[in-house]
């Protein structure tokens, strides 16, 4: 059947905003496929639950690619070029192959020294506050993900502050035009970049990228997927990671027990804290868009094939009772493994490895650092991201 019922999630506001988790576990009593009016305006057949979030992750039925929206539907590609997040097998395979050995697990691992430097320089900082007061975000969790990727793919000097305006508004802002606009200035900077590295290459991956040719074949990246990969690599490459961290500490901060827990066997229980997080407040609550092909049939619901649009809520399945016990409870002892935060298929987020690094060194340097660092604000009074795509508080005041 085709649901002519359509949920209005816009008309929730802020306690939406805020606390999710409640309205998608609410859907999924009533099953897996809901037709939404999404916070943002657009209309979208969101799925929830495990099992079914899952498989659609991977349902090489719904596309990834723009020129496959309907125009109805009126939204637009906000990132720059041709991207792995907007491209399908085989395109997206290519594209993948060729940014892949930047991110294996041991290329990361050689990173743990610089991102530890960067850490305690960071938290440095913060602690020398004459107040003991600071916002996490501002202190750490944003300058830490944005400092390693800029190091990572060659980014000169570059204006946190001001880069960090546009890439939220990019990705968070309510009205499309925002989100367009400073996306439009995002992609004026990263052409420049390229012209740069084009003419005075450096030992970086955006050099290596432009200069490298696959090994079997002498594949370059075209003009178009050099700005896509660029705009992946930087925007995506902080945002997620500044959210984990961000999402992270909350939880910690928030359940008292877990957090001694977690100081009195660092070494044993960091790796599952993290993937508990991950799962718990990931840092992604819907992943980029995909959009039908054909008709679509998801749990009993028949979506059409004009070019819907289809979210999946992976705030929701990573909460859903069915594959965890008691997932509304935040425990960093608990078998995390199979959550979705990163994603799942030929998507699943590339840079996995690198987000768990340095979350795993900056929790610990926090708390090895802060032996009395406390939320200095009550949860409830958080301002969080708008948006259904990212999920983190836009501050995170805290003392010690």
């Amino acid at each position: 059947m085709t649901s002519d019922v359509i949920v209005d999630l816009a008309a929730l506001g802020e306690d939406f905003t805020r606390d999710p988790y409640p309205v998608y576990a609410g859907l999924r009593a009533r099953g897996p496929v809901h037709h939404i009016r999404m916070p943002e305006g657009a209309e979208a057949w969101l799925v929830v639950g495990y099992e079914a979030g899952r498989a659609v992750l991977a349902d090489e039925r719904l596309s990834k690619q723009w020129r496959n929206a309907s125009p109805a539907l009126g939204v637009k590609q906000v990132s720059a070029g041709i991207t792995m997040l907007s491209s399908d097998a085989p395109d997206h395979t290519r594209l993948r192959k060729l940014v892949t050995r930047a991110f294996t697990p041991r290329r990361v691992d050689e990173l743990a020294p610089r991102v530890q430097e960067m850490t305690d320089a960071f938290v440095d900082a913060m602690l020398a506050a004459p107040d003991r007061r600071a916002d996490l975000v501002e202190a750490l969790s944003f300058p830490l993900p944005i400092t390693v990727i800029c190091e990572l793919i060659g980014v000169p000097t570059l204006d946190q502050d001001t880069f960090r305006h546009w890439s939220n508004i990019s990705v968070s802002a309510p009205l499309l035009e925002d989100r367009l606009d400073a996306a439009k200035t995002i992609n004026e900077y990263l052409t420049d970049l390229l012209e740069s590295k084009r003419s005075r290459p450096g030992d970086d991956l955006i050099s290596a990228l432009i200069h490298a040719a696959d090994q079997e074949g002498g594949d370059h990246l075209s003009h178009d997927e050099l700005l896509g990969m660029a705009w992946l690599l930087l925007v995506a490459g902080h945002e997620t990671t500044v959210n984990l961290i961000s999402n992270g500490m909350l939880a910690l901060l928030s359940h008292l027990d877990q957090l001694a827990a977690l100081r009195a066997d660092f070494d044993g229980l960091i790796d599952n804290a993290v993937e508990e997080m991950l799962r718990y407040d990931g840092p992604v609550e819907t992943p980029t868009y995909r959009f039908t092909k054909e008709p679509v049939e998801i749990g009993g619901t028949l979506i059409p094939g004009d070019g819907q649009l289809v979210l999946v809520a992976l705030a929701d399945a990573d909460r859903d009772p069915a594959r965890y016990a008691e997932p509304d409870r935040f425990d960093i002892r608990r078998d995390a493994r199979g959550h979705v935060a990163f994603g799942h298929g030929i998507h699943y987020c590339l840079g996995a490895p690198l987000a768990r690094l340095e979350a795993r060194i900056a929790v610990r340097t926090l708390l090895d650092r802060c032996p009395d660092l406390a939320l200095d604000i009550h949860p409830a009074a958080i301002q969080w991201r708008t948006g259904m795509m990212m999920r983190g508080p836009e501050q995170l005041p805290v003392r010690w």
